[in-house]
């Protein structure tokens, strides 16, 4: 199976070009001279293109987006690009005025060396790569004087992989605003003739889509343009908005009169193979769930509905059971049984009583299901040719039994012993998705991250359906001997109905007259052979006779293929294996120039009369792969984390992460010592959090320069009867009338049913309520002598998922989704600082660009998180006004 899972091309172009007006002259506004449509802030965005070429399922994609500033004064434009995890960017270039900047791929660690001279001296730069959902964002931005034009130039390739089907391009299409020359290119030759072309897009109607949109195929050659006017682009007749905001979606497939194709240029080969019209080879599935507390509420409904919809597309040969784990492991049937009417109908019933509770026990879970499987094929009571799956859907870390992750790998690597795969499903973010990824990669199968939105029971099952129809077992790609080298990978456990086998190397024997390919595999009734043979010099001449094809495609797609499975098995290698295999794929992404996670983007580019420098990198699912380039100003210069966090510290400062997003807003609250603010309540779990406001030393009133801080806090929970006051000096706990108290210089670990509380000496202290919601409260002591200043708390909320829909207070009420608007950026009173208008809970707020810390990890430094600050005390933001948050005591 294809180890990318999404669509196969997913090319984003998220605001060709966004300008932010913070350098505008105070003394000759805009709009006092007569611009053209679609000046926004002063820039004109005269031409985006995104030009795809794809041959052979390789695509070379190139984005270009002109501009020119037509304002007075120098302007800060920027560029964003989404594209798909799966693709390398290859080149980038900036033109100003006619001069090239280029970019060039470096190793990382050279390149980090270079940025960070840079930034020594001053010189930062804005280019920055983000992970997303199935995007990464690329972004860069650049002054641009008064008058002049810039071009801005991102190319990136990558291998099509075939999904249910069918080779899909989705474009995530958002200008922000009316382009004189706007146009989607796809060229598509296929030497096996294309089958099927379609396009379409979510934001615009067929009748205007149908004019703007061309799209023809015969033969090889397919071709796809879309070329909307600026009054097609308008949201109404009259708008100067740009209705262009959405998915424009671009899928084809070839035809399959043989169920192979190899083809060679240059020496280099590639070979396709996807048989259609085998049966289906019976399968025999175990379910591992994990149903402990933290898949309480939405997510374990979905996951229900989600197993009831597969329970419908299960065929009558299948063998199936279900593993539900916890702290202990329970399971619907002691052994696999087959999908007969009654037994499915039975598996509806168990499914739907599924209940959430207790810990996670991984290991236990797994094993039992392995277990299982290995039982009935010794047994003999599955059928012989049929084939085993095992699939684990988790939404947390192991956490009782055996819970070190390497001997959990360990134990079920030794169990399977290499029969079948394992396919792990990670539940949201918090997770060891490296963990589960190394752990399925090294049995043959792969991991997927299933989303926390409302779709996660069609992401679970469209992953179902993709394993639902294995054709052959066992399959192996056999080549003649002593013919070729550098072979990518040519042994798969399955094949799988809709998807296809890739592989590529090189002829060592470039002079070759024929070129044979055999691909063996065990089908559903018997053992199954399918040959190629080709004429080597007939190929590559019918080949060359194609004119817009980019010669060495093939090459470069060997190199992609051969760079993708060698960062693959690193995950798991060790040692000098390991440094092998990095050797190996850095030497071949610095060959071909690929931003891959080996290596780096620099691009060098004026600012101000001097070179700045700047890196992209490549980001991965894991925390620890996700880097990023610092920013010139305050454009994405930081990337939030992976799970949504909320706290409040400082002067108090509120800063609540919005993860669809990837940003902040912040407020402060201004109110006298001694008042107490409700930070969270929610009826339904019983907690509640509520913080004493203390002032400094000497009792400052006037309020313009006074600081306030939150000396004391209550967390409370009513269904535990359960009390704490934190203090800078003690913690007391009460439960229902019995009192513990301990001090800051004390590290220990406090238990009980359903909580846990963990003082860190001097440092922080963790509070958790099971497994669902986690609350930090920092410590932050000043010199004892210090004239003004006082110690003070900061309270952090690192996992909410557990608290209900009814959740309010200060911070409470931001745990549910909400999203805002920024538009209309601009020099504000400090010009570091800019203001821009922001909607937000139908309120448009004036807010300014600004940053606060973050002192989870280190109470005296902090770290530095950029924000879109709400003046008045959080108004239009909060609901109602923040003096609606008193209350009397802590309690």
């Amino acid at each position: 199976m294809a180890s990318a899972w999404w669509p196969c091309l997913i090319l984003a172009l998220l605001s060709g070009l966004a300008a932010s007006g913070f350098l505008r002259s105070p003394s000759r506004p805009l709009g006092k001279r007569s611009l053209p449509e679609g000046v926004v802030n002063g820039i004109e965005v005269y031409s985006t293109k995104i030009s795809c070429k794809v041959t052979s399922r390789f695509a070379h994609n190139v984005v270009t987006t002109r501009a020119v500033n037509r304002a007075d004064t120098a302007k800060e434009v920027s560029f964003d690009v989404e594209l798909p995890k799966t693709a390398f960017i290859t080149n980038f270039t900036l033109t100003i005025d006619g001069v090239t900047y280029p970019g060039n791929v470096k190793e990382k660690e050279v390149a980090k060396k270079q940025y960070e001279k840079a930034v020594s001296q001053g010189k930062t730069a804005g280019l920055v790569k983000a992970s997303g959902r199935k995007l990464e964002k690329f972004t860069v931005s650049v002054n641009v004087a008064a008058g002049s034009k810039v071009t801005f130039e991102l190319t990136y390739e990558e291998l099509l992989k075939r999904h249910k089907g069918k080779y899909e391009m989705y474009l995530k299409v958002q200008p922000k605003q009316l382009v004189k020359h706007f146009e989607i290119e796809a060229d598509i030759f296929e030497p096996q003739g294309i089958s099927t072309l379609d396009a379409e897009a979510s934001f615009i109607t067929n009748d205007l889509l149908g004019s703007a949109l061309t799209k023809s195929f015969s033969g090889r050659k397919g071709r796809v343009s879309f070329k909307p006017s600026m009054d097609q682009q308008r949201s109404c007749p009259t708008c100067t908005d740009s209705l262009l905001n959405g998915d424009f979606i671009i899928t084809y497939d070839v035809n399959r009169e043989s169920p192979a194709n190899v083809q060679i240029v240059n020496g280099y080969f590639v070979h396709f193979f996807a048989p259609q019209g085998l049966p289906v080879v019976p399968k025999n599935v175990v379910f591992v769930i994990d149903v402990s507390g933290s898949m309480h509420g939405r997510k374990m409904e979905q996951t229900k509905d989600a197993l009831l919809k597969i329970l419908e597309d299960v065929k009558e040969d299948d063998y199936l059971n279900f593993i539900l784990f916890s702290g202990d492991v329970t399971t619907w049937k002691d052994t696999l049984v087959q999908a007969t009417p009654e037994n499915i109908e039975e598996a509806r019933t168990f499914v739907k009583n599924i209940d959430d509770q207790g810990m996670t026990n991984i290991n236990d879970g797994l094993l039992r299901g392995i277990s299982m499987l290995n039982k009935v094929r010794e047994e003999h009571s599955v059928p012989e040719r049929s084939t085993s799956i095992v699939i684990m859907l988790t939404d947390g870390d192991p956490n009782v039994g055996e819970s070190r992750p390497e001997k959990i790998q360990e134990n079920v690597r030794n169990a399977i012993g290499g029969k079948f795969p394992l396919y792990n499903l990670g539940f949201g973010n918090n997770l060891n998705y490296n963990f589960l990824e190394s752990m399925a990669l090294e049995n043959h199968g792969l991991a997927r991250r299933i989303y926390e939105d409302s779709d996660a029971n069609l992401q679970l099952q469209g992953f179902y359906e993709e394993v639902a129809n294995p054709l052959l077992t066992g399959v192996e790609v056999e080549y003649p001997e002593n013919a070729i080298q550098d072979l990518t990978q040519s042994a798969y456990q399955h094949f799988y109905d809709g998807s296809e086998i890739v592989v590529a190397g090189r002829l060592l024997d470039e002079d070759m007259n024929n070129f044979k390919a055999d691909v063996k595999g065990h089908g559903a009734i018997n053992d199954l052979t399918f040959t190629e043979e080709v004429d080597v010099k007939e190929m590559e001449k019918a080949l060359k006779e194609q004119d817009y094809i980019f010669g060495n495609y093939i090459e470069r797609l060997w190199a992609y293929l051969t760079i993708e499975q060698l960062l693959e098995k690193r995950k798991n290698a060790h040692g000098e294996e390991k440094e092998n295999l990095t050797a190996q794929a850095l030497d071949l992404s610095l060959k071909y120039h690929f931003v891959t996670p080996l290596t780096s983007m620099v691009v060098t580019k004026p600012e101000d009369n001097e070179d700045q420098t700047a890196i992209a990198d490549k980001p991965g699912e894991g925390p620890a792969d996700t880097e990023v380039a610092r920013s010139m100003a305050y454009l994405t210069s930081y990337q939030p984390p992976q799970t949504p966090y909320y706290y409040v510290d400082g002067d108090p400062h509120f800063i609540i992460q919005v993860p669809q997003r990837d940003d902040a807003i912040c407020f402060n609250v201004d109110e006298d010592p001694g008042t107490v603010l409700r930070l969270i309540q929610d009826p339904i779990t019983g907690l509640t959090v509520n913080g004493q406001i203390i002032g400094e030393k000497g009792g400052n009133s006037d309020s313009k320069t006074r600081k306030t801080y939150f000396g004391k806090l209550g967390i409370a929970s009513a269904h535990m009867d359960f009390r704490m006051e934190v203090t800078p000096e003690k913690i007391i706990l009460w439960s229902g009338a019995a009192q513990s108290t301990f001090s800051w210089l004390d590290t220990v670990i406090v238990t009980q049913d359903g909580l846990s509380v963990t003082i860190n000496r001097k440092k922080n202290m963790v509070v958790s309520f099971g497994d669902g919601v986690t609350f930090v409260v920092v410590l932050h002591q000043v010199w004892k002598k210090h004239p003004v200043h006082q110690d003070f708390l900061g309270f952090y909320v690192v996992d909410s998922h557990r608290m209900s829909a009814q959740t309010h207070g200060l911070l409470g009420q931001f745990f549910h989704p909400f999203d805002f608007k920024v538009s209309d950026i601009h020099t504000g009173s400090d010009p570091t600082k800019p203001d821009a208008t922001m909607v937000v809970k139908n309120h448009r707020l004036t807010v300014t660009r600004g940053s606060q810390k973050d002192y989870r990890k280190d109470a005296s430094v902090g770290t530095k998180v950029a924000c879109w600050f709400v003046h008045n005390n959080g108004q239009g933001l909060i609901d109602g006004v923040h003096s609606d948050y008193i209350v009397p005591n802590l309690f």
